[in-house]
């Protein structure tokens, strides 16, 4: 992660984006169903695989190809063999992770709808992951199994048909013996072959914990532990107890009608077990140590940016949501997406974000619009680069936003998911340089002109990139829009104009 106060890093060059893949394209015209709509992505912590979860409850798994022969770099430089300079994936295995259900006793359906999808620790050369819907979370491993088969036996089945001397009558074999017996009699036995097959086997089941629809899992970086969290708790669970959980943070207030914000989001801290981070409706995101006490009710930091009572209006506490948090990859940093903005916030300063960047300042003026079509509460997530360089994140007309976050970048780039992804760049308003200080508190930057949209207005608001994910080592960002998922990936570009390969 870069930390932002130091002005010895010079500012990187914006990345060039390519297109790599895409999996699920659906043709012109083509009706997409809504059981197939992504709905979770996620990467593993090597980027070697990857999981989508859809509505239809499935998980689909997939996994890294580029550099499976292991051959050194350097044999393959030395016979001019061309290098694979970016991750490239496919399919690998899907399974039916929740069914829908019904509640009884609260006359009410439970969707299949995959919400999270979560990797854990492999062992043992099996993949293992927390899936969850509104209701349950499961723990899944996938292991590949070796194919067992009957060897052979002195029956032959197949001589039952014809003429053979086999006698089959009324389902019942009558087996008549060569003249001269059998010499020796083949029992079945079962041998295990070279083939396998890929079987994926539910380990746990994790219910009956939550009265509201669950938002969020995390994993901790103890391996031994998770979080759930719906809108108004949060439940820590050990990954080998499924009848058991512990509440350790509750904002349900005695009366209800004294209820003022729910949880949004939650996310351990990447290295510290005993931190957590969970985000609210009000915009503020709460940091909370597990060591102080059982039920957390107090937080150790409070991260709000205070709004001028002068700008108030009918949708502030609405836009200020926030929809998604994520972790820097050293814990230092703490990205937030709100549904005008992008907020990266430092751990060592409460009183507001170390920058701020503008996604959705052109809707302003449609708010109204937004607000009648229920499109003002789409939850869009984020994402940081393993480097910490950059952030991105989703928006209407299946585009992505990607920005820079180093000193003195102006990077602000407008993608497509599509198979160019650059041909809208040239219609989106662009942002004006922005400087970042070491003051206490940094200025808002990326402002784009209200109702900028040089696109005549005509987005999409029924197609949204709601879900992505960054490749935790590679420049390479995986895009669901609707039922597709496409690859997408960058080289960093050094000063001297040469491309940086990635080991």
């Amino acid at each position: 992660m870069i930390h932002l106060e130091n002005g010895d890093v010079g500012a990187t060059p914006p990345l060039e984006w390519k297109f790599s893949q895409v999996f699920g394209e659906r043709s012109a015209g083509e009706e997409v169903q809504e059981v197939d709509i992504i709905s979770a992505i996620e990467f593993d912590k090597s980027g070697e695989h990857l999981a989508t979860g859809d509505r239809g409850g499935r998980v689909v798994l997939f996994e890294r190809t580029d550099g499976k022969d292991h051959t050194l770099r350097k044999d393959l430089e030395r016979i001019d063999y061309p290098v694979a300079r970016h991750p490239e994936f496919r399919y690998k295995t899907e399974f039916q992770s929740h069914e829908p259900e019904f509640d009884y006793l609260k006359s009410l359906e439970i969707e299949e709808k995959i919400n999270k999808v979560r990797w854990c620790q492999t062992a043992n050369g099996a993949l293992s992951l927390l899936s969850t819907n509104d209701k349950t979370v499961k723990y899944w491993k996938v292991q590949e199994k070796k194919v067992k088969k009957i060897s052979e036996m002195n029956l032959d089945p197949s001589a039952c048909m014809g003429n053979g001397s086999l006698s089959c009558q009324n389902g019942a074999v009558d087996f008549e013996f060569p003249p001269g017996g059998i010499p020796s009699l083949h029992l079945p036995v079962v041998v295990v072959g070279h083939e396998t097959n890929l079987v994926p086997r539910c380990r746990r089941i994790y219910a009956h914990a939550h009265d509201y629809h669950i938002n969020s899992i995390s994993n901790n970086s103890d391996c031994e532990t998770f979080i759930s969290a719906d809108d108004l708790r949060i439940n820590l669970w050990n990954l080998e107890i499924s009848n058991q959980s512990f509440n350790i943070v509750d904002v349900k207030p005695v009366n209800m009608e004294d209820l003022t914000e729910v949880i949004t989001s939650a996310e351990f801290h990447p290295t510290h077990c005993n931190m957590l981070a969970y985000s609210s409706s009000k915009g503020t995101i709460r940091l909370i140590d597990m060591r102080q006490s059982a039920l957390c009710d107090r937080y150790a930091k409070l991260f709000e940016e205070q709004e001028a009572s002068s700008s108030r209006s009918f949708f502030t506490e609405i836009i200020a949501s926030i929809s998604d948090i994520k972790f820097g990859k050293d814990g230092r940093y703490i990205l937030s997406r709100d549904y005008m903005t992008l907020k990266l916030w430092d751990l060592n300063m409460e009183s507001g974000p170390v920058s701020t960047f503008q996604v959705h300042e052109y809707l302003r003026p449609k708010l109204c619009d937004l607000y009648e079509n229920d499109s003002i509460f789409d939850k869009f997530e984020c994402c940081l680069s393993g480097d910490g360089r950059r952030v991105a994140t989703g928006s209407y007309s299946n585009l992505f936003r990607v920005f820079g976050c180093a000193p003195g970048s102006n990077e602000a780039t407008t993608l497509e998911a599509s198979k160019n992804p650059t041909r809208r760049q040239a219609q989106m308003p662009s942002r004006p340089a922005r400087s970042l200080t070491t003051l206490a508190r940094a200025r808002r930057r990326g402002a784009e002109g209200p109702g900028l949209d040089s696109n005549g207005g005509a987005y999409d608001f029924s197609t949204k990139l709601l879900h992505l994910a960054w490749h935790p080592t590679y420049n390479a960002l995986a895009c669901a829009a609707s039922n597709s998922l496409y690859m997408y990936y960058a080289e960093d570009i050094m000063e001297n104009g040469t491309t940086k390969h990635h080991q």
